[in-house]
């Protein structure tokens, strides 16, 4: 979309107010906001901010940053009221001299991209994201109780979440995100909304506009929607299994081989391989909270355990059955990941060390078919040399400290800001007194 059909879309869609998006390193979403009769200007010469306040962009002297607007996010936010429609627009960050800022996440993304593109490959990411829906108890707590009572794949005529549910994916297709499906999860009151896979750059626009449009879209309806990996404890957590492939310029699946016993190619091999070897350091990107590991443990099928499968889905990576005729189909199913992640430093990460099994040929380790690896021993997981995810936050960003494709991929800028601003996260975890700790030993210490 250019920048004049931008103004007349803006014009029609009757918008009063313009969000210029971004996040912070975390993945928080950041906005400037500007009226229409600015647009013009903010698209030929950009917006100056303040970014001295934003985790992980810029010291005080050096706090003056320049928005670069992407024109082809331009999208309108349905849920906004019509006399105060709303549009949003993504943007890249610049420093003051013109330079890219590599302290911004979307350009993480777009820079490993670029190389690939290099190639002729496009890099595809078909993400699942999981949240919970809470009733409010009060005007400030919430409530984290199931509302409705479905459970996987239940269908429910009058049940309330199948109608909020229904909205938001109705406002999200408004939005032009290409909604395939949409059901209750395994645990109630939990759903998921599935999407056609896209360019890894688009979909992690996509990730974030979900995550504010669902929220949105609750809060109408007087509800919560969290992404938050584990918020009860007992039952299954929330993720975000993202399922990639590697298509080359003319539309070929990269990842498909007719003649292999997966139908897997050996670029799609060594991708694998590479992903399960910066297995324990590619987690603290992409489930980067203390509450992950809540998540992250056996019992509620959530991976634990580094190794590759077809169906398994106690493998930490899957590769989904092929159908015949649907060669493009083919992909790998990497099941770690959640929704507290920043899309853009995830999705790099993930073809960062998919790349790098690739280019150095790493040996794919045998496939855990038909093994419940959940049911072995510590012997005989060790036996098959099955590594084990990181058990906390803390472990996991020790490990990503020592893995080099990672730390070159993030840049000093971002991967300095992360580890300061998540080892903060583990350090607040660390020393507060939680209720299990007063309830456990308040009266026998």
């Amino acid at each position: 979309m250019d920048k004049k059909l931008i103004l007349e879309r803006v014009r029609e869609d009757n918008v009063k107010f313009v969000s210029l998006q971004f996040t912070d390193v975390t993945g928080s979403v950041k906005s400037v906001d500007i009226p229409p009769s600015h647009l013009k200007d903010a698209l030929e010469d950009g917006v100056w901010f303040d970014g001295s306040s934003v985790e992980g962009f810029a010291r005080i002297q050096e706090s003056d940053m320049r928005l670069v607007l992407d024109p082809s996010t331009y999208a309108v936010l349905p849920w906004s009221p019509t006399d105060l429609k709303r549009a949003r627009i993504f943007c890249d960050i610049y420093r003051p001299g013109g330079a890219p800022f590599l302290g911004d996440p979307r350009g993480v993304l777009k820079r490993i991209l670029k190389k690939i593109e290099e190639r002729g490959w496009t890099f595809n990411v078909g993400p699942e994201p999981e949240f919970f829906l809470f009733k409010r108890n009060g005007p400030e707590n919430i409530y984290p109780v199931p509302h409705d009572v479905g459970g996987y794949f239940d269908f429910s005529a009058n049940d309330e979440a199948v109608i909020v549910r229904t909205k938001l994916m109705e406002a999200l297709e408004m939005m032009g995100l290409d909604v395939e499906a949409g059901h209750h999860e395994v645990a109630l009151a939990q759903h998921e909304i599935d999407f056609k896979y896209d360019d890894a750059l688009r979909m992690a626009d996509n990730v974030l506009t979900i995550k504010y449009t669902v929220k949105a879209i609750a809060a109408q309806h007087g509800l919560i929607a969290s992404f938050m990996p584990k918020p009860i404890f007992g039952i299954n957590g929330s993720g975000m299994h993202c399922h990639q492939s590697l298509f080359d310029k003319n539309g070929n699946n990269l990842f498909f081989d007719k003649d292999d016993e997966f139908k897997l190619s050996k670029i799609a091999h060594g991708f694998i391989a590479g992903q399960l070897k910066h297995a324990r350091a590619l987690a603290a990107l992409v489930a980067p909270t203390v509450n992950s590991y809540k998540r992250l443990v056996p019992g509620y099928e959530a991976p634990v355990y580094v190794g590759w499968a077809q169906i398994n889905r106690s493998a930490l990576i899957r590769i989904p059955r092929h159908t015949p005729g649907r060669d493009k189909s083919v992909r790998v199913e990497l099941r770690c990941p959640d929704s507290s992640s920043n899309p853009y430093l995830a999705f790099a990460a993930m073809l960062a060390v998919g790349l790098d099994g690739i280019d150095n040929e790493y040996e794919c380790p045998t496939p855990l078919n038909n093994v419940n690896i959940y049911q072995l021993t510590p012997e005989e997981r060790a036996a098959r040399d099955i590594a084990e995810l990181p058990n906390s936050l803390a472990d996991a960003l020790r490990e990503l400290d020592g893995d080099s494709v990672l730390k070159e991929t993030l840049g000093p800028e971002v991967y300095m800001a992360f580890c300061r601003a998540k080892w903060a996260e583990v350090e607040e975890y660390r020393t507060t007194v939680m209720d299990w700790e007063v309830k456990r030993y308040l009266e026998v210490a």
